[in-house]
């Protein structure tokens, strides 16, 4: 796939749709097309083909003698429901994995914080190796990031994802979401969405970092995963996956612009579901038990082992063990 200098793809029409979108968005009457032809600095027959495409895409536009309404629209991540965006972003309906493709257009230059999202993952990838299950109705997207940083600095930034995607399904939906080490998002016991990052480095430097997230929105995973539940469970209704998506990117892309390492990490402690809490950290080499008292700038666990020593924990998986009963 070919970029131009901003990372466009050229000869998409995704900026025009956008456009359209916006201007039939923001005058709730119909509007003509001489109208649209006209601010849009384009033909009406252009304006018609791409009236017809979006109306094959699920987007209810009404066209009448005197021009068109839009009257409803699909939730459904397109690029150009992001304005000013749609040439970084790439909408598949099926894919094995986004971060598979995400990898192919980072080793391929893709820009900066080039997304890929997936309304369906046949094999969505989960930590150490786990399945994500990722029915219609989800969000299931990869950030590419490409941060001039060592690679000890990496951790960072799915942290400050973590932070801003909590932060993000708080403000929306009220939900009393929370972090849980090292990257789950939880309401109450339960997995609402986790995370996922891969890099690539030249010597000790940073070539991409690609932060794979999915967020259980509208589907239904507890039939698969009795330990996982969606907004749409929780709330009694759906919610808007467009909605979430543009909040969480143009808030996470403003976060990591001016990074500020400790401000995250406090914010990450303050909506912690782990910290103070006695957890079992289990990797493919050993189990760490111990009490989870605090995070480091990196995002490394400390952790307080049965003799009273701190042990500082990179990767894993996290449990809480349950309070055992006084014999």
């Amino acid at each position: 796939m070919a970029f131009d200098g901003a990372g466009r793809d050229p000869v998409s029409g995704e900026g025009m749709k956008s456009a359209l979108l916006q201007w039939l968005r923001s005058h709730p009457d119909v509007v003509s097309g001489e109208t649209l032809s006209a601010v849009l600095h384009t033909s009406r027959v252009t304006i018609w083909n791409h009236i017809q495409k979006l109306q094959g895409l699920g987007y209810d536009i009404q066209a009448t003698p005197k021009g068109y309404r839009l009257a409803a629209s699909p939730d459904i991540p397109y690029p150009f429901e992001f304005p000013e965006r749609e040439g970084h972003m790439h909408h598949v309906e099926t894919i094995d994995s986004t971060m598979d493709l995400a990898k192919t257009l980072a080793r391929d230059g893709c820009p900066h914080f080039t997304v890929v999202v997936a309304e369906r993952q046949t094999r969505g990838k989960g930590r150490l190796r786990r399945t994500w299950i990722s029915d219609v109705g989800g969000l299931y997207f990869t950030i590419v990031l490409r941060p001039e940083i060592p690679v000890s600095h990496v951790m960072r930034y799915p942290f400050a994802a973590s932070v801003v995607l909590c932060r993000t399904i708080r403000r929306m939906t009220g939900i009393d979401a929370r972090v849980k080490w090292p990257n789950d998002i939880l309401a109450g016991q339960a997995k609402l969405a986790g995370m996922l990052c891969e890099m690539e480095a030249e010597t000790d430097l940073v070539s991409f970092v690609n932060i794979g997230i999915g967020v259980n929105v509208n589907n239904d995973p507890e039939p698969a995963e009795q330990k996982a539940c969606s907004l749409r469970n929780i709330l009694g209704r759906p919610v808007e996956r467009v909605a979430l998506l543009r909040e969480f990117l143009d808030t996470y892309e403003a976060t990591i612009g001016a990074l500020d390492p400790a401000a995250v990490m406090r914010e990450w402690k303050s909506l912690s579901a782990t910290l103070g809490k006695q957890v079992r950290i289990v990797t493919p080499e050993r189990v760490t038990e111990g009490r989870a008292v605090d995070i480091d700038t990196n995002g490394n666990l400390i952790l307080e082992t049965q003799n009273r020593t701190l042990e500082t924990i990179l990767y894993g998986d996290c449990f809480e063990v349950p309070n055992q009963p006084n014999a």
